[in-house]
Formats: C-alpha cells, structure tokens, sequence
C-alpha cells in the first residue's frame, strides 16, 4: 500500500486473524482486539503486540487500542449488534473516516443501511454471488454496488441467439445509463474498441446506473425476448 495506516480489526475469528496477518504483511499498523480469553491466548502466539483483550463495545477498550488515531476500523465478529454498534460508535463519536462491517445475517444489512454503516461484508451474499456466476440460467450477475456513487458493475453472459451478438461495439444502441467495460472471451479478458464484434458466450462487464439491469438484460439477451430497440 502506497501510505501506512493504522487499523483497528475487532474480532480474532478466522476473519479477523487472517485479515491482520494480511494488512501487517501489507506494513499497515494493526490492532486485532478480541473478547475471548482462550482465542486471544491463541491469537497472541503469532501477532504478539499487535491484538489485545477486551470487550471492544466498552469505548475504554477503543481508547486503549488508539482509536482517535484509526484510520479504519474493520468489525468482524460473529454478533451482527456488536459489529453494528463498534462501527457506529468510530464513526460518530472518534470520527474515523473508514468502517467496514461484518453482516453475519443478512437480514440485518437494512439496519446497517440506515445507520450509515457501510460498506457491509456478507459472506451468505457473496456465496450466492459465486453462485449465481457459476450458474448460467441466473443471466445478470451484480459484481459490484457503488450505491454513493449510484454505480453497479455487472456481468452477463450472452446467449446464443443474443441480438447483440454478431454486432460491432461502435454500432450497439446501449440503454441509457450503460457503458460496456470489458468483454471476457476464450478465458482473456480485453477492454472491447469500436470495431469489436460481439460473439455468442462473451462474458460481458459493464457499468450502469441502478436499476437498468432488467434494459441490459434485455438488451443483452435473447432474441426471442428482445424488441426492435
């Protein structure tokens, strides 16, 4: 990483302790701060100095680990309202520039949503992620939500009678609001010009505004499905 940063990881999981190891390897400043007695003595064989015990709810365990001074705070513990209340206490009270929060249930990330927590990690939403690239039939994969920025990437692959297919890039009447970024053929991915002919099986990324996917897809897809435009 270009600047060294301090970054305090709250929960000394799988997650968290892998992610340490990571950033310490990355030259980052770490702080790993874990409320288990017995994973913190495990913990503190390999890291050392850098993870601490104690109940990082409490704002002396923060203050103690150096928290006015963090660069990011990262809460991956297994307890969503622990995760939730860390984030909110750095933002708003030490007011860190940078959370990120493990959302163990999905059924929380509205909550995280509307306490300004983001960005939010979701190890269910990225497994369904996987599986939707994995499996064809889901057509339009999200790669990416950029919802302050009001983006989304996605991925799409196209079908054998696409109505896109056979068409040169420069000649595509793309749906308002998307931009075609790459094009992923034969396992190489390239960056497509003007003169590139799509072909039936092309992986294609592009960026668009939110809730364009149904035009895209639309767009994008089957002939039988498609309209004139």
């Amino acid at each position: 990483m270009a600047e060294r940063q301090y970054i305090i990881i709250v929960g000394a999981g799988k997650v968290g302790w892998n992610l340490a190891r990571e950033l310490i390897e990355k030259d980052n400043e770490v702080t790993l701060i874990e409320s288990s007695r017995e994973r913190y003595l495990t913990v503190e064989q390999e890291l050392e100095h850098n993870i601490q015990y104690g109940d990082a709810s409490e704002l002396w365990v923060l203050e103690r680990a150096g928290i006015s001074r963090a660069d990011m705070v990262i809460a991956v513990t297994g307890d969503d309202e622990d995760n939730m209340l860390i984030c909110q206490v750095a933002k708003e009270k030490y007011l860190v520039d940078r959370v990120i929060a493990r959302v163990n249930n999905p059924r929380n990330r509205e909550t995280f949503d509307l306490l300004g927590i983001k960005p939010v990690v979701s190890a269910t939403d990225l497994i369904l992620r996987l599986i939707e690239h994995e499996v064809p039939e889901y057509g339009l994969v999200h790669l990416l939500d950029l919802p302050e920025q009001r983006l989304e990437i996605i991925e799409m692959e196209l079908p054998g009678d696409s109505k896109a297919a056979g068409s040169r890039v420069g000649d595509l009447a793309m749906p308002e609001g998307s931009l075609l970024i790459s094009v992923l053929r034969d396992g190489a991915g390239f960056v497509p010009g003007p003169e590139t002919v799509l072909e039936p099986g092309d992986e294609v990324l592009a960026v668009l505004d939110p809730g364009k996917e149904e035009d895209l897809k639309d767009f994008l897809g089957s002939d039988g499905t498609n309209g004139d435009g």
